[in-house]
């Protein structure tokens, strides 16, 4: 049958609203090398606006922290801070209260790079005990305060795919819409909770992906707060450099704002775009007015690294029973730009179970 895996449960506390934190080296400190006894690691961030690069992106950054940085920060430059997000309007936060709306950090533009630069809850690597594995934070600092976060690892050996199944989701009519998959009458997740309890195991993932067939759409988690998802990440979609603009204008005005390690990151496409709109601050206000309007015309799912697949974790619950890792704030979130046939997507479910094959190591806190 072979061991459990090992269960990590791991506090983290950034440095800056924007930091880049290695998991493994933590690990390392307060465990000891106790990954290295498996040969694979799944991570998982409790949070929407901190997560993962995926394993094939972690390769093509070369595991390096100074390579994923700069990209992220491209897309911390699309989407700045305090650029008129409906999200950041307190007073139209209606599920707040009072004093909820005086604590309640303006974040919009985390949870739209967050998106945008293709993070993830919950990624899985081959484990390699050279390569550090980074949690990418977007938000963790707040009127002076650093936040505290939170994400479970399972280091293990083997997996075994249990059952794949298929699911239809209706979705709008509208072109540009989004849908919170989680929505109790979609049914997905009772169907998911059925699944695993079916099967009973304790350890494993579940993977949620569009069907091959599904095309100009994406699946993320984030929050699915209705200002975000209805009016900041639509204005994203339909025009893909609106929020960079606002801030853009204000660039002209003093060139000096303009950080300069935005420069010089030209691999990526949205970098490209970046790029071109600070070398053109130096340029009259007319010749950025024009370079604009030519790239305004930039698909947002190409200057997006949207995602067709996301996962959550499975673990023992308080109960003993087998029970899906989400944060408190965490949606799993099905997004389109363009009309579904029939108002409908296909998904595909993948329930994957874990297996160690070293002596039991009991779950460490």
């Amino acid at each position: 049958m072979g061991a459990s895996p090992l269960h990590l449960d791991l506090t983290l506390k950034p440095r800056t609203r924007f930091d880049a934190i290695d998991v493994v080296k933590m690990v390392d400190d307060q465990f000891g090398n106790v990954l290295d006894a498996h040969r694979r690691v799944l991570y998982c961030s409790h949070h929407t606006t901190a997560g993962f690069f995926d394993a094939q992106t972690a390769r093509r950054f070369r595991h390096q922290r100074d390579r994923m940085e700069p990209f992220v920060d491209s897309f911390r430059s699309l989407f700045p801070q305090n650029a008129g997000y409906r999200h950041d309007a307190m007073e139209l936060r209606s599920e707040l209260t009072e004093d909820q709306r005086k604590i309640e950090p303006p974040n919009a533009d985390a949870h739209l790079a967050f998106i945008g630069a293709g993070l993830k809850n919950c990624v899985t690597y081959d484990h390699n005990p050279s390569d550090p594995v980074y949690f990418m934070e977007l938000d963790g600092e707040h009127q002076g305060r650093f936040r505290s976060r939170m994400a479970t690892l399972l280091a293990y050996d083997r997996e075994t795919c249990i059952t794949t199944q298929s699911f239809t989701v209706p979705v709008a009519h509208h072109t540009i819409a989004s849908v919170n998959i989680s929505d109790p009458r979609l049914g997905l997740f009772q169907h998911i909770e059925e699944l695993i309890a079916h099967h009973g195991f304790p350890y494993g993932r579940i993977d949620i992906a569009l069907a091959d067939s599904e095309q100009e759409s994406a699946v993320t988690v984030n929050e699915f707060e209705t200002l975000l998802m209805r009016h900041d990440l639509e204005e994203v979609l339909r025009d893909p450099l609106r929020f960079v603009m606002r801030q853009g204008r204000r660039a002209l005005a003093d060139p000096k704002t303009v950080p300069a390690k935005s420069r010089g990151y030209a691999k990526y496409d949205v970098v490209q775009v970046i790029n071109l709109m600070m070398d053109a601050l130096g340029l009259s206000e007319s010749a950025v007015e024009r370079l604009v309007a030519r790239l305004m015309g930039y698909p947002a799912q190409r200057l997006l690294r949207f995602k067709r697949s996301i996962s959550f974790p499975i673990t023992p619950g308080t109960n003993g029973r087998p029970t899906i890792i989400r944060g408190q704030y965490q949606s799993p979130i099905l997004i389109q730009w363009r009309t579904a046939p029939g108002h409908q997507r296909k998904l595909t479910l993948r329930l994957t179970r874990f297996r160690g094959t070293d002596p039991v190591i009991s779950t460490l806190k």
